[in-house]
């Protein structure tokens, strides 16, 4: 059985205002503290065996708890009698299981443990960290990954960042205790990503499981109300990938950005007016926004990867400037037409991803549980509308001509106003 350990020891500075008298992890929302809604999500995915480390006002936490019979889990604790950071006492407990999980005890989660437990053991891990995008990624730690999902390297918070990839460190970890044993830390400050993974990223296979579920750290009195809101509305546990999910497929140019041709490198791309505050809404409202585009670029080899992805980049962090995000990017590389100079032999064939056919918005609905029947394909091509229909989804024509006279599709001048009318009217 995989044993969970939850650091609950710290002192919540930010949230003073809510609560200065408790532990952060036991700040109540909606009735229960942040503890026992993360305990409930693990008893959920059957992970019922739970370390607790405490220190500050740690006996409000026991007292509580107690030996978590009565929430259907065995809990034991471990108690810091001085900091010993986000790590050092993971070298003090005994009995930890082969590979277990490590939870900061100060976010709310809804997660498939199952998923990332699986995509741990089958990568063949050493640590599997859990990132997510979120909507305030300029005070929040990234991760660097390569194409493999190995972390590459991190930008802290108080570093400086100008184009990155929305990829949010989240406080949930996948643990091998053969990892832990090449260390010889004995009760003392240990920082878990400083100390113990940067170090070793060139060594250690220590890999990042994306996903957009719900996870969000409550310390600041706004985030503090934010998560409220989200547990009320059902928001939290509907984000969860057990459940089926909706989604709003975007195409990229045209849709995202404004029309430049093909664009070639970061500089050539600007957002169109009201697509953040667009996708933000569609952020808010708990739809999944997943980029779905064609980059014949690359078969053509006048756009080699590399500055594709950092293209992308710059478009997430433009994004991110109004709190907006989107959860995946699906692109087809290929082109059928030969003769261009330059071309990649292996990219020109007729495949089954490039727009009209919906091969990636099957891939996305695969790999998100989406019910594509609740879902939107917009655009501002007739490929876009094409392959909505043809994945089933409900297409959006965003243009301010009517070229499609069907009643199925809806047409909007913009995709705010698109947003605008989901705002209105749909919700999870």
């Amino acid at each position: 059985m995989i044993t969970t350990v939850i650091m609950a020891g710290g002192k919540g500075t930010r949230v003073t205002s809510i609560s200065s008298n408790i532990p952060k992890p036991m700040i109540p929302l909606c009735g229960k503290p942040v503890l026992e809604y993360q305990i409930d999500c693990l008893k959920k995915n059957g992970l019922i065996d739970i370390i607790i480390v405490v220190g500050y006002f740690g006996q409000i936490i026991k007292d509580y708890f107690g030996d978590g019979v009565r929430f259907g889990c065995n809990i034991s604790y471990y108690t810091e009698t001085k900091p010993l950071g986000t790590a050092g006492a993971l070298f003090e407990i005994k009995n930890l299981s082969d590979c277990f999980l490590l939870v900061n005890g100060d976010i709310v989660f809804d997660i498939d443990f199952n998923r990332m437990i699986s995509f741990h053991n089958e990568k063949g891990a050493d640590v599997t960290l859990a990132v997510h995008p979120n909507n305030h990624p300029y005070d929040s730690t990234l991760l660097v990954t390569d194409s493999n999902n190995r972390v590459i390297g991190w930008i802290n918070k108080e570093e400086k960042r100008i184009y990155f990839k929305n990829q949010v460190n989240s406080g949930i970890h996948i643990v091998s205790l053969e990892f832990l044993k090449q260390f010889s830390f004995n009760n003392c400050l240990v920082d878990f990503d400083r100390d113990l993974l940067k170090p070793r990223i060139k060594t250690n296979n220590i890999l990042a499981y994306h996903t957009p579920e719900y996870i969000k750290d409550m310390g600041t009195p706004e985030r503090y109300e934010q998560v409220i809101s989200d547990i009320v509305s059902g928001k939290v546990m509907k984000k969860n990938l057990t459940q089926k999910q909706k989604c709003v497929f975007l195409d990229r140019d045209g849709t995202i950005n404004v029309f430049n041709n093909f664009i070639k490198k970061p500089n050539d791309f600007s957002l169109l007016n009201g697509a953040a505050e667009a996708i933000k809404i569609i952020n808010d409202l708990g739809y999944l926004a997943i980029v779905i585009t064609n980059q014949p670029v690359i078969a053509r080899g006048e756009v080699d990867i590399k500055t594709l992805n950092a293209i992308h980049m710059k478009m997430e962090s433009e994004l991110a400037k109004s709190g907006a995000y989107i959860d995946d990017l699906f692109y087809c590389p290929h082109h059928p037409d030969k003769g261009f100079p330059g071309e990649l032999s292996q990219y020109k064939i007729d495949c089954d991803c490039r727009k009209p056919k919906p091969g990636l918005i099957f891939e996305a609905s695969k790999k998100y549980n989406i019910d594509l029947g609740q879902s939107y394909m917009a655009g501002d091509d007739l490929r876009d509308i094409e392959a909505g229909i043809a994945a089933g989804c409900i297409p959006v024509y965003l243009s301010e001509l009517e070229k499609i006279k069907d009643t199925s599709v809806l047409t909007f001048e913009n995709l705010l106003k698109f947003s605008e009318y989901l705002f209105s009217s749909k919700t999870l």
